[in-house]
């Protein structure tokens, strides 16, 4: 099997990204583009984002996952803690989350430390969630070996009768984790691949160092 794909380019000539418009925090330059990608409709699930991790086995992997929410302290996603990505992040809480976003020819690249969020933030958040996605969460050991997708749904019927009228309750190996940034690089396509690269290197509190990187 042999496919050529020297030809798939194309020339980025969408926006710029200069020293003189971005805040001294990336936070806020984040939420920026994040509004304007969102403002923009051009995105579906806008906040869908490649978290990566360094596995029990000595190898890295990425994933998809939703961001649920983002402040100055960071970015908020929930999983199972008991999952392969949960075991590798106990074993390693250094991770990489990255954002790519097309159409505007943007990328995010976020470095940080991983830690769980307050019980009852992830007690709220789950709450809030469909009843479908509740018992989903219950039913499924998340990376385990199953024997057939029928085991599966046979266990949500099972627990479709058992909280049937009643309040699903959060499972304890379930719920928020926080990424703290400590390198945020903000990248926007440019024509003749002389793309901008801006990085945020914490420094100590919420100072940052600002600097440009070669494309």
């Amino acid at each position: 099997m042999k496919k050529d794909l020297g030809n798939h380019r194309k020339s980025y000539e969408k926006s710029a990204l200069m020293e003189d418009a971005i805040s001294d925090n990336p936070m806020e330059l984040f939420q920026k583009w994040f509004y304007e990608l969102e403002k923009s409709g051009t995105v579906d699930e806008l906040n869908t984002m490649t978290i990566s991790t360094l596995g029990l086995d000595g190898y890295p992997k990425g994933r998809i996952v939703l961001l649920k929410r983002f402040t100055f302290e960071g970015f908020i996603f929930y999983s199972n803690y008991d999952s392969e990505k949960g075991k590798a992040i106990e074993h390693s809480p250094k991770v990489c989350l990255s954002f790519f976003w097309p159409a505007m020819e943007r990328q995010v690249i976020i470095k940080g430390t991983v830690s769980k969020i307050a019980g009852n933030m992830s007690d709220g958040y789950f709450e809030s969630r469909p009843t479908g996605s509740k018992l989903g969460a219950i039913v499924s050991n998340q990376s385990e070996v199953i024997p057939s997708r029928e085991v599966l749904e046979s266990r949500l019927k099972e627990l479709e009768k058992q909280y049937e009228d009643k309040e699903i309750p959060r499972p304890s190996n379930w719920g928020g984790y926080l990424v703290s940034p400590v390198s945020i690089e903000f990248w926007q396509g440019r024509p003749n691949r002389l793309h901008d690269r801006i990085r945020y290197t914490l420094v100590e509190d919420y100072n940052w160092k600002i600097e440009r990187l070669a494309p």
